[in-house]
């Protein structure tokens, strides 16, 4: 095999590498409340697999109480894939979703009508979600089988619909209801910015620099 040759495969194999790196581990994310900032928050690391296209999350309410009596409890979670919105009430179907064994929340999954998503997000539609209480939608959800400040819970969802997005677009697509929020009763959290696991950014880095080096010998030898 030439030089040549030999030089175009290993910087195709780095090249996938760093593609990979950048794409297969789990993304951290910020929620915040729309109304209520640092009184709902939480966090959710997301991850996404395409070959089975499944995702896979766990959410942690991280709310700041400061209000006695009031506790901002994760009573449901959505998600709307891009665009933003779809022509059919129960948005895209064909999705099967459970979650984990859990001692301090019972979430039910469903990619039926979930209703509207309110605080101002009425164009959103969900396409499935995990909801609270014997009602079923987005907008409602029971505060006792919900998750209070410092618990988590874990999901997985899979569905065909899932092909053609990217783990960044499906993970940033989460919608976070809150009940017994302090001042404003509750509150609809959307995500920050995504911000990727450090193994994600030592795994690119590794291959940067495998792939300059390469290419730093090549030029040396020329």
């Amino acid at each position: 095999m030439s030089r040549v040759r030999k030089f175009l495969l290993t910087l195709s194999a780095f090249s996938i590498l760093a593609v990979f790196s950048a794409t297969a581990q789990a993304d951290t994310i910020t929620i915040v409340g729309a109304l209520s900032g640092n009184a709902s928050t939480a966090t959710v690391v997301c991850e996404f697999n395409a070959q089975t296209n499944t995702l896979t999350f766990t959410i942690t309410n991280t709310s700041a109480i400061t209000s006695p009596g009031s506790t901002s409890t994760i009573t449901g979670i959505g998600y709307d894939l891009p665009p933003l919105g779809n022509a059919s009430a129960s948005g895209l179907n064909g999705f099967t979703g459970m979650q984990a064994p859990s001692l301090s929340s019972n979430f039910d999954f469903s990619d039926a009508d979930l209703g509207n998503v309110p605080v101002g997000l009425n164009n959103v539609v969900l396409d499935f979600g995990f909801t609270t209480g014997p009602s079923g939608n987005f907008n409602g959800g029971s505060v006792n089988d919900g998750l209070l400040p410092g618990e988590s819970a874990s999901f997985t969802v899979t569905g065909a619909a899932f092909t053609g997005f990217t783990e960044q677009q499906i993970c940033n697509a989460i919608f976070v209801r809150f009940q017994d929020v302090p001042k404003v009763g509750s509150d609809v959290g959307t995500p920050g910015t995504a911000v990727p696991e450090p193994s994600t950014m030592f795994l690119l880095g590794t291959a940067l620099v495998g792939l300059g080096a390469i290419v730093r010998r090549r030029i040396k030898r020329h």
